[in-house]
């Protein structure tokens, strides 16, 4: 059985700018654009790189989850975690004997690309808007991906971005936030790695990690990091300073989060 990190949302206030900063900085390329998020009152773009996905969700109109989310983290930032596994039907019975508020069951198909998703209410997981999804493409990294339509592979063919690798979480107490998430995934969770950008512990996945750190900021409990292996980490930097976004040895801040750049 498998779970694997597929994805990372991100929210921002404007669609235009922030995808923008990604294209320019990253060297990514939108793969898709699911008009499936509209009932939510939202627009989105979404990258490919390596099988693993990066979006970025925009409110269209007042009242929606993410502008909330928004207003309470006072700005664009990391806003899901979505992993995928082959046993979504022992997930959901975990997530429900755990008492925990699922504010998405869903099931879209499109002929023989199948996605399910179950989205766990932040407020029941720390750190993030968690989702555990299973596709028809199974085990093969490179099939189909329901939430990327289906000529996504063409638009994988970044010249910097391998793919992302992981991702951290900041809240007040990150080991009761790592243990709730372990309990979550039913994965062991312990210290992380030296070097991981201030991270105090780590969750490993089949593919991919969530890591857990303190406060870094004024703005709560969130997803603050994505790591990406990169294949040309001075390409990516010397976009970034061009564009004006702030950047370190290793890293580059767009959308209101920390690109770690691996």
């Amino acid at each position: 059985m498998y779970l694997r990190l597929r994805q990372i949302c991100l929210v921002a206030r404007e669609l235009a700018p922030a995808e923008k900063g990604l294209i320019d900085v990253l060297g990514l390329e939108v793969c898709y654009r699911d008009p499936g998020v509209g009932k939510y009152g939202l627009h989105n773009a979404l990258f490919a790189a390596g099988g693993t996905f990066l979006e970025v969700v925009s409110p269209t109109k007042e009242g929606t989850a993410a502008g909330r989310y928004l207003d309470r983290r006072e700005g664009d930032g990391g806003y899901m975690f979505i992993v995928d596994c082959d046993n979504l039907e022992h997930r959901r019975a975990h997530f429900q004997k755990m008492g925990l508020r699922l504010v998405e069951d869903l099931k879209s198909a499109d002929g023989d690309l199948v996605g399910e998703g179950i989205h766990i209410h932040p407020r029941d997981t720390g750190g993030c808007l968690l989702s555990v999804d299973r596709h028809s493409g199974g085990d093969d990294m490179l099939g189909g991906y329901k939430w990327a339509g289906r000529d996504w592979r063409s638009h994988d063919r970044s010249k910097t971005m391998t793919a992302i690798i992981g991702a951290g979480m900041q809240s007040a107490d990150p080991e009761a936030t790592a243990k709730r998430w372990s309990d979550i995934l039913e994965r062991p969770y312990g210290p992380a790695p030296q070097k991981a950008d201030g991270d105090h512990w780590q969750i490993d996945l089949d593919k991919g990690f969530a890591r857990f750190g303190p406060l870094r900021d004024d703005r709560g409990e969130g997803l603050r990091s994505v790591h990406y292996a990169c294949k040309d980490k001075a390409a990516v930097l010397k976009a970034a300073k061009a564009a004006g976004a702030p950047t370190g040895e290793s890293h580059v801040d767009l959308v209101g989060v920390r690109f770690v750049l691996v």
